[in-house]
């Protein structure tokens, strides 16, 4: 199984689960394609992206799942990151935690598997 991670913002998460999809946060619709992150990257992502933001959560994700939607594509330093092209399907879900800022002002992390 290919994990991937999400980082989205508490509220439009529950808005989304409400509405039975998620499409994305506003950079997503802005770009065409919902970002993740691996577990190597997701660090990185939340500190560039989301630096001191509180009520996040990660979403852990089964990248099989999303089959020929999800596409591995180039970004930071020519790594390769997964984007979705189409909305979420609940399905592929594996958890989601909360991402709390620490006393030190960095994202809090669960323990991931690659």
């Amino acid at each position: 199984m290919t994990v991937i991670f999400k980082i989205a913002p508490d509220a439009l998460w529950s808005e989304a689960k409400d509405a039975g999809v998620f499409t994305g946060a506003p950079i997503d619709l802005a770009d065409g394609y919902i970002h993740f992150s691996t577990a190597e990257q997701a660090r990185e992502t939340a500190d560039k992206y989301f630096n001191g933001e509180s009520n996040l959560l990660l979403v852990a994700v089964d990248g099989e799942m999303l089959g020929d939607k999800l596409k591995w594509e180039p970004s930071r330093g020519g790594a390769l990151f997964p984007h979705l092209y189409g909305p979420l399907d609940f399905s592929a879900v594996l958890w989601t935690k909360a991402l709390p800022v620490g006393t030190d002002g960095q994202h809090v992390f669960p323990e991931l598997a690659a």
